[in-house]
């Protein structure tokens, strides 16, 4: 899944941070409670990852798109999108190591969690925070 894609399905939609709107609270996602983002309420730190159905799926019935684990995309670092293809494909030129993840995590800040929040990770690390979607698609 390329960095466009991942961003696509986290918005769901949506202009707003958040599939479900501008602020989150701990009851929408896994992540670090203790820290209130946007006028959001505080609440629980879990400290560690939950079941994927711990939370409501976004429309189009996706669970945990935020929160969770970081999310490793297929797309190479950069700081911005300059450079970046325009038709939805991976940037896998130039530098490769780091990688982007996206989502946040059950130890992320919440504003790491907004639709438009990444960061990097360097292939081959292993943290507790970090891991990947598993889709699976129905033939008829």
């Amino acid at each position: 899944m390329s960095e466009s894609e991942w961003e696509y399905i986290a918005r769901a939609g949506t202009t707003t941070p958040f599939w479900w709107g501008s602020s989150i609270s701990p009851s929408r996602a896994n992540y670090d409670g203790t820290v209130a983002y946007n006028g959001g309420a505080k609440g629980e730190y879990r400290k560690k990852t939950m079941p994927v159905d711990s939370f409501a799926p976004n429309p189009w019935g996706l669970y945990q798109v935020q929160g969770n684990v970081w999310q490793w995309v297929e797309d190479c670092y950069g700081q911005g999108y300059q450079g970046a293809p325009v038709d939805g494909s991976a940037k896998n030129d130039g530098d490769c190591s780091p990688r982007v993840i996206r989502g946040g995590s059950w130890n992320s800040y919440p504003g790491r969690l907004r639709a438009a929040g990444r960061d990097s990770s360097v292939p081959g690390s292993r943290y507790s925070d970090n891991g990947f979607r598993v889709a699976r698609t129905l033939t008829p």
